[in-house]
């Protein structure tokens, strides 16, 4: 019995150990079948939502897209605010990704669109959507005539907003909200003839309606005659919004400014020989601009038009703020930059405003959030010959804009450029001739060109055998001339991308080489020692209808100015005419006004306490 119970526990001891193997075997290299490993986690999946952030006006919409990876199921269920479809209130969002804003802005303005995968529904993306009031829109006033001095009139239209002002010659009335479709004014009409009636919105995005005009009759009995039909150059409503808009034949700055003068008969500087020698032998005329991309980035420099719906938008400096305009400018977030889409050089960003005609240009620009950091900008009016101050450079080192000199196809396909064209040389010396106002020197030879240094091709080269597209450059070169802007390559001319410009054809034009060129004479020549000097503008006064206000309420701003080229107020404002703005401050703010001429900026400021 002993011996069979130790054969029993001899037995039982061998079972275990070979149990005991069987299992270490399942994890080790044995051979053994034993378990299959475990399962993988699965891969994880994200969602990404474009655009993020972006701004959406009241009643409008914006589609957007949602990017998923890590799965197979791309579909999305789209929310507002955590809400599957959106809210009225907040805004609606189709199952395709289309949000509509809501008719009215909700407190705070701001929404969030998230897109939440199907797969997984932890995994989500977002935008950060702001809201802001609408553009109104003016139908009518009554009465059309009133007599000079105390008036009242009814404005009626759509999109009006709590908070909308009906501006009378660009000054604000004293306004009553009945409606989004009705408001009623009153105030003094001081002025005779035919005046100018608009409706603003307050902020978030205040902007401002079409006028309708208001006539206005002296008290005395007769009655002047209407004034006349603005110019040209204010129609710049023509210009089409979009990356590379047509500008429908407006030409920037009036008829007189140095961009748009003709030169063809213009004296030949005395030292042309010497300055054209100096740039090298037959050194051809080079396009910088064409269709499609070079080394991954678009040729040439990049443009937007936009509307009165593009809000304001914070410009951050890197660079040269003390010598740039302050923000807020109308830029998208996604305007296009040169260089793109790998932004490289100089990143100038130029954007023009149909609905006010101003001109922003940037340098080194990127954006960052809702904002865009810029190394300086500039505001140029698209109606007057502004002047910047001397020795303040722009977008441009010659502190020029950059937008006027540039070639578009939407100019040659009419069969005419109406301007003078930027160009670049290598080497500049410490001086500058108008309509520059800036010198960015890298050498010390007398017959280097000054910033501003105009090159007019030869009335007698034979254009014939060129191109059309071709002819109508060399004809623009011929009555108007490039203007150097920038150091950069020899002879490079600038002009704006365009799926339409043949690359082959516009090369041929390296065949006009700098010999054909005169040096339009240059007088005056600006340097250190001769910069004109002069008194800079004078502000009377800078105030605050209110100064203490609940967040929200409309307040005018009003100001006296004397001896400005432009006008700018920050923030909320930005580039702006007339002598007041009527802002919407939600929280306490200082407004201060920039006032600019050629000999310098002065400013002033007032505080509006938020309760």
């Amino acid at each position: 019995m002993r011996r069979i119970l130790l054969f029993l526990v001899l037995g039982a001891a061998l079972f275990q150990a070979d149990c005991a193997g069987t299992t270490s075997g399942s994890s080790g290299n044995h051979g053994s079948p034993g378990t299959p490993p475990p399962t993988p986690p699965p891969a994880s999946i994200t969602v990404t939502v474009a655009p993020n952030p972006v701004t959406v006006r009241a009643g409008l919409t914006q589609p957007f897209t949602a990017t998923v990876t890590g799965s197979a199921n791309t579909s999305v269920t789209w929310q507002v605010n955590s809400v599957t479809g959106g809210a009225a209130s907040t805004g609606t969002i189709s199952s395709t990704g289309v949000y509509t804003a809501p008719a009215t802005l909700p407190s705070p303005n701001t929404v969030t669109v998230q897109a939440v995968s199907m797969a997984s529904s932890s995994a989500s993306g977002q935008s950060a959507v702001t809201l802001w009031d609408p553009v109104p829109v003016l139908a009518a006033i009554s009465p059309t005539s009133v007599t000079e001095g105390a008036i009242s009139i009814t404005v009626t239209g759509s999109n009006f907003v709590s908070g909308a002002q009906v501006m009378l010659g660009g000054s604000a009335l004293t306004t009553t909200f009945s409606s989004s479709t009705q408001l009623q004014a009153t105030g003094t009409a001081s002025t005779v003839g035919t005046i100018a009636v608009t409706v603003m919105n307050p902020n978030p995005g205040s902007s401002v309606s079409s006028a309708v005009n208001l006539q206005v009759t002296s008290s005395g009995g007769g009655n002047p005659p209407p004034p006349p039909p603005p110019p040209p150059p204010l129609a710049c409503s023509v210009m089409q919004p979009g990356q590379g808009g047509s500008l429908g034949g407006f030409v920037p700055f009036p008829a007189d400014n140095l961009w748009n003068q003709d030169i063809s008969s213009a004296p030949v500087d005395p030292n042309s020989a010497a300055l054209i020698a100096f740039i090298g032998a037959g050194i051809g005329l080079h396009p910088d601009f064409g269709s499609g991309e070079y080394a991954g980035s678009i040729i040439g420099i990049p443009y937007e038009v936009v509307d009165a719906t593009q809000g304001p938008v914070t410009i951050n400096f890197t660079e040269y703020g003390d010598e740039s305009d302050p923000g807020p400018m109308p830029i998208p977030l996604n305007a296009p930059i040169e260089g793109d889409p790998n932004p490289s050089g100089d990143q100038h960003v130029l954007v023009l405003d149909n609905s006010n005609c101003w001109l922003y240009e940037l340098y080194n620009a990127s954006p960052s959030g809702s904002a865009w950091n810029a190394g300086s900008a500039a505001v140029w009016d698209l109606t007057a010959d502004e002047q910047r101050p001397y020795t303040w450079t722009s977008a441009d080192a010659a502190g020029l804009p950059i937008f006027p000199g540039l070639a578009r196809y939407d100019e040659v396909a009419a069969g005419a450029i109406n301007h003078a064209l930027r160009f670049t040389l290598n080497s500049s010396i410490a001086a500058f001739t108008p309509p520059a106002s800036h010198w960015a020197a890298n050498s010390t030879n007398p017959n280097a060109a000054p910033m501003g240094m105009r090159l007019r091709l030869k009335a007698n080269f034979d254009i014939s055998g060129y191109s059309a597209t071709n002819q109508v450059i060399l004809a623009a070169l011929k009555k108007y001339g490039m203007i150097m802007a920038d150091n950069g390559s020899n002879m490079y001319i600038s002009g704006a991308p365009d799926a339409r410009w043949d690359n082959d054809d516009l090369h041929n034009l390296d065949g006009v080489t700098n010999q054909d060129f005169d040096v339009v004479e240059m007088n005056p020549i600006y340097t250190a020692a001769n910069i004109p000097s002069g008194a800079p503008p004078v502000i009377s006064s800078f105030t605050a209808s209110s100064q203490s206000v609940s967040a929200g309420a409309a307040v005018t701003l009003s100001w006296t100015v004397t001896g400005a080229s432009y006008l700018i107020v920050s923030p909320d404002i930005g580039a702006t005419r007339g002598t007041s703005v009527v802002v919407t401050p939600s929280q306490s703010t200082t407004y201060t006004i920039y006032a600019t001429n050629a000999f310098g900026r002065t400013t002033a400021t007032v505080n509006i306490t938020v309760q």
